[in-house]
């Protein structure tokens, strides 16, 4: 706390601030550890110097070699111009810091102010990001900047806002009202989350029975599989306390994907949303759920998927965005986790995209479905006009769902495990997960994979 700069340069030897714009320290949340650094833009606009960022790389050394999380509280303005290279090599140790820690140690950013330049690429490397709306930004250059290279005139918050970063580029994973909530989300988040990649998640006392029969399920889908519903309805009534923490809820929202807990127990929930597109998968959603997989197989967190997708959304714009290169992320991230993988078919399961969400082919530990689960190439319509060119469209239609549309073919041949009870989904797989804790995680003889990035 008493650390200073070293910068005499530009009158900065009358600015010798103790702790140099950054609190570092460690503390408990909840009786667990955790190694917390907070910029403070009240002194020189939180700007990294080389001191400040020792501090910063001190802790995360710590916190590495004890096996522990780091949250940063974020509010800077960037590299302190008067300590030239000398800021920018700070910024670089303090990335190798957050590469070195990945995968290792939970690292969680809040955006609490105004952050521009190298200050946005440090929380970008970290596992979560939360925001603070109408008070917090994130962008590479500023509005002044972008004014004088491009002659375009935008706000702070429309360039980097919690909106746009939670909306439409999906750099951050929720944004907040005010401080407070955000803290408070960070540390709920926390109560999921193992210490360290060789620590099990954390396990709380809950009075929600695995017994527990929620009969709605077996009507909360509707009787035509073309009206949509909403899958984190779904979610909610299988999981403890119907509580579940969404990640992401407003970028990529025909996907969802967020933690909530099995008998106390952390659990990571992937699924199609059909209230928006229908629960096809794009580039978003197969960016967004492909991070989410690999952070859970990174952790020891299992894995429940919840399946209605109608297959990869169709179209120039995202045939020419690289849905092949980046639905793959999501295909390479399923097939690569070795933490147990439970899925559930509720309804639709069609083509290339059935295989993706952790099916059986990729090694899913337990696949089940409803019996409103529809398990084919593709939809009995497209599938008629195909084969029969569209003669006798009405009855070979519905020939064909009474042939394929059901999960009866994928259970004869194994790729089904069960056709449950909806109203018993809570006991299955509390059975399944309890059955598979102790299951142990594959090693490859390799240095790594390759990710289509």
């Amino acid at each position: 706390m008493l650390k200073t700069h070293r910068c005499t340069d530009f009158g900065m030897e009358k600015d010798l601030v103790p702790g140099d714009g950054v609190v570092t320290g460690r503390g408990e949340i909840n009786g667990r550890t955790v190694f917390v650094f907070s910029q403070d833009f009240t002194v020189m606009g939180g700007s990294l110097s080389e001191t400040h960022a020792q501090k910063i790389c001190k802790i995360m050394d710590q916190a590495l070699q004890l096996g522990c999380p780091v949250i940063g509280l974020n509010d800077s303005g960037g590299a302190r111009i008067q300590e030239g290279v000398d800021s920018l090599a700070g910024y670089a140790d303090v990335f190798q810091r957050n590469v070195d820690a990945s995968g290792s140690i939970p690292q969680l950013s809040l955006i609490m102010g105004a952050c521009a330049g190298g200050a946005v690429y440090s929380p970008a490397m970290t596992d979560f990001i939360f925001m603070v709306k109408r008070s917090s930004y994130m962008f590479v250059t500023g509005p002044g900047v972008v004014k004088t290279v491009t002659q375009e005139e935008v706000t702070q918050e429309v360039l980097g806002g919690a909106q746009s970063h939670t909306t439409m580029s999906g750099v951050a994973h929720a944004a907040y009202n005010n401080d407070l909530e955000a803290l408070r989300a960070a540390r709920e988040l926390y109560g999921f989350l193992p210490l360290s990649c060789k620590e099990k998640p954390p396990v709380r006392k809950t009075s929600d029975s695995r017994d527990r029969v929620d009969e709605s399920l077996r009507y909360l889908l509707p009787q035509d599989s073309n009206v949509p519903y909403d899958m984190k309805h779904v979610v909610s009534k299988v999981v403890d306390d119907n509580t579940y923490f969404e990640i992401m809820p407003d970028w990529a929202r025909n996907i969802t994907v967020g933690f909530a807990r099995m008998e106390g127990h952390p659990v990571g929930v992937v699924a199609n949303n059909p209230m928006f597109l229908a629960g096809c998968l794009d580039i978003d959603s197969s960016t967004k759920a492909a991070r989410f997989v690999r952070f859970c197989d990174a952790f020891n967190i299992p894995l429940l998927t919840f399946v209605d997708v109608p297959g990869f959304l169709p179209g120039t714009a995202q045939e020419h965005g690289g849905i092949i290169r980046h639905g793959s992320k999501l295909l390479f991230a399923f097939a690569e986790a070795s933490v147990p993988k439970l899925t559930v078919i509720t309804r639709k399961a069609y083509g290339g995209a059935y295989d993706v969400m952790s099916s059986k082919h990729l090694r899913g530990d337990m696949n089940y479905a409803w019996p409103s689960g529809e398990v084919a190439v593709m939809g009995a319509k497209g599938a008629v006009e195909i084969i029969f060119r569209g003669k006798d469209v009405a009855e070979r239609e519905k020939e064909y769902t009474e042939l394929f549309c059901n999960p009866m073919v994928a259970a004869r041949r194994g790729f089904v495990d069960d056709i449950i009870d909806p109203a018993l989904t809570r006991r299955v797989l509390c059975q399944d997960l309890q059955l598979l804790r102790d299951k142990p995680a594959k090693t490859f003889p390799k240095k790594h994979n390759n990710i289509p990035l």
